[in-house]
């Protein structure tokens, strides 16, 4: 991966993925451990728990440090203990990953995606700013859908995962003053449809042709792996303008005040 964190480039530095027992952020978590970070894995549920243990397994293989830890980010104890465990195996977080979102998901309430989407964004980060130290940073991950979502229409089943992910966005960058009071850093990391997500694999489903359709429109979308690179990358690469590290075609969507 061109973009991929140097080796050694992260030695000494304490990550957080949120959402990071599969695809891009497992991607992302292993990238980091090949810089010399230690990682720390976040998952939902116990049925993720084998998934992210072999995770851990990989890493300490491939020589790098990583521990996992299960939490609902819906529960604010939960998110708790998450950052208390953090705090106890690694005395502090240079880097905090939202990578973790939903909203598409099966047997979920009504208010899932904002909650997560947003309001859990939020309540990670006010619970890990105690443990970053100035010079930390924080890379909130998004799509272009949910970016542009003011200006650019997206597909009507993804539509509120869009708007919940980019309430969850505006929360954060309201933050952004306190955020440099502390001396702490935000990316946004927004991207293209990724193939080979969930998220792509539940609008495939809900709406045929659509992922190909957007590959022929844009002319590439990235898969896991790819733009996982990316994601990484911003944990190293100076503060893109705005804020707003973009990746993949954007000419399709309007930027607001244009």
């Amino acid at each position: 991966m061109t973009n991929a964190p140097a080796p050694g480039s992260l030695a000494g530095k304490r990550a957080l993925i949120t959402g990071s027992s599969r695809g891009i952020g497992a991607d992302t978590a292993k990238l980091l451990a090949a810089a010399g970070a230690s990682v720390v894995l976040n998952y939902r549920d116990e049925r993720k728990a084998r998934r992210a243990d072999k995770l851990v397994a990989d890493i300490e293989a491939a020589g790098g440090t990583a521990f996992a830890v299960r939490a609902d980010l819906t529960d604010d104890p939960a998110v708790a203990a998450l950052l208390e465990a953090v705090r106890e195996r690694l005395g502090g977080l240079d880097l905090l990953v939202l990578n973790a979102s939903g909203g598409m998901e099966s047997g979920m309430a009504e208010d899932y995606a904002l909650k997560l989407n947003r309001d859990a964004q939020v309540g990670v980060l006010r619970a890990a700013l105690p443990l970053m130290p100035p010079g930390a940073r924080v890379v909130f991950v998004t799509s272009h859908q949910a970016h542009f979502i003011r200006t650019t229409p997206t597909m009507p089943e993804y539509e509120p995962v869009a708007r919940s992910k980019r309430a969850g966005e505006d929360a954060l960058r309201e933050l952004q003053p306190e955020l440099a009071e502390a001396g702490v850093e935000l990316v946004v990391v927004s991207g293209d449809m990724i193939e080979g997500t969930i998220t792509a694999t539940l609008l495939e489903r809900a709406n045929p042709g659509a992922i190909s359709s957007r590959r022929e429109s844009a002319g590439k979308l990235y898969n896991v792996g790819e733009f996982a690179a990316e994601v990484a990358a911003a944990a190293v690469d100076p503060v893109p303008e705005g804020s707003t590290r973009y990746v993949g075609d954007t000419s399709a969507f309007t930027p607001e005040g244009a």
